[in-house]
C-alpha cells in the first residue's frame, strides 16, 4: 500500500485530511485510516495537516516618534477539519496570506504608538492582529489559535541611546540619594556635636562647682583648727600650691618657663583685686 496514488489503496495518516478528486473534480474528504480508491479515476490529490502550526512574521515599520523597529510576531493556526474544502481550495499560499494580515495590522498599529509605548502595548498588538486574522481566515478554513508579539527590536543605535537614558536617569537618582544621606550625616553630626558640647559645659560647670565647696570646706576646716588663722591666709597656701602644681605640669612637657617668687605675689594681688572689683 504506497501512498503516491499508484494503487487502490491508500492511507490517511492520524490528524490529517485527504482530498479525493475524481476525474479532476473534488468528490470527498478522507479521515485517517484505510481507504479504497477507484484509481485512476479517482486519486487523493491532497493531504492536509490538523495540526497547529505556527508562522513566524517579521516587520518592519515606523512608530509615531518616528523611530524604526522590527516587530515579530508569531501566529499559531490550524485547519478546521469541517472546512478543510475551503482550506485546500480557496487559498493557494495560506502562510503568505496570513503573513499579508500580519504586515497590514502591525503598519496601521505601531505607527500610532511612540517607541516606550509599543514596548508597553504588546499585547494590544497581538490582539489586534488575532482579531484581524480570525475573522478573515475563519472564511478560508483556517483557525488563528494564538498571535503572539515575540521580539521589538529598534536600531541598535536606539538601543544605546535608550540604554545610555537610563543609566543617566539612575545616576541622577544616586547622586540625589547620596545628597540626601550626606545632609542627613552632617546634620546629625552637628547635633551630635552639640549634644556633646552641651554636656561638656555641664561637665565644666559641675568641676568648678566642686572645686569651690572644695575650696570652700578646706578654708573653714583650716579656719577651725588653726587657731588665729584667716580665711586669706588659707587662700594664700591653697593659691601657691596650685602655682606649683602648675609648675610641676609644665615642666612634666619640657617648657622652660622664667621663674620669679614675686610672681605668686603679684598672682595674689592681681587675684584680691579682681575680687574687690567685682564687689
Amino acid at each position: 500500500m504506497a501512498e503516491a496514488g499508484c494503487f487502490c489503496c491508500q492511507c490517511v495518516r492520524q490528524q490529517t485530511v485527504g482530498v479525493v478528486e475524481d476525474l479532476g473534480q473534488f468528490k470527498s474528504l478522507k479521515d485517517p485510516g484505510f481507504h479504497c480508491i477507484m484509481w485512476p479515476c479517482s486519486s487523493i490529490v491532497g493531504r492536509l495537516s490538523l495540526r497547529v502550526q505556527q508562522l513566524d512574521v517579521r516587520c518592519e515599520t515606523k512608530t509615531k516618534d518616528n523611530v524604526f523597529v522590527e516587530v515579530s510576531v508569531a501566529v499559531q493556526y490550524r485547519v478546521i477539519q469541517e472546512s478543510a474544502y475551503d482550506a485546500y481550495y480557496r487559498l493557494t499560499d495560506p502562510r503568505g496570506q496570513i503573513e499579508s494580515y500580519v504586515f497590514d495590522v502591525i503598519r496601521s498599529t505601531v505607527p500610532r504608538l511612540e517607541l516606550d509605548e509599543s514596548f508597553t502595548s504588546k499585547d494590544d498588538i497581538a490582539s489586534a492582529v488575532l482579531g484581524q486574522l480570525r475573522d478573515v481566515m475563519k472564511d478560508y478554513g483556517y483557525e488563528i489559535i494564538k498571535s503572539l508579539v515575540t521580539d521589538l527590536n529598534p536600531d541598535i543605535k536606539v538601543k544605546t541611546s535608550m540604554n545610555e537614558i537610563n543609566a543617566s536617569k539612575r545616576l541622577k537618582e544616586a547622586a540625589s540619594h547620596k545628597a540626601e544621606a550626606d545632609k542627613i550625616r552632617q546634620v546629625k553630626a552637628a547635633e551630635a556635636e552639640a549634644e556633646a558640647r552641651y554636656l561638656s559645659g555641664l561637665g565644666v560647670a559641675r568641676q568648678r562647682k566642686a572645686i569651690v565647696q572644695g575650696l570652700q570646706s578646706s578654708v573653714s576646716e583650716f579656719s577651725d583648727d588653726v587657731k588665729g588663722a584667716s580665711p586669706k591666709d588659707v587662700m594664700d597656701i591653697v593659691l601657691l600650691s596650685q602655682y606649683f602644681d602648675t609648675l610641676n605640669a609644665v615642666g612634666a612637657n619640657n617648657i622652660i618657663v622664667e621663674y620669679d617668687p614675686q610672681t605668686v605675689a603679684n598672682l595674689q594681688k592681681q587675684v584680691g583685686q579682681s575680687f574687690m572689683a567685682h564687689r
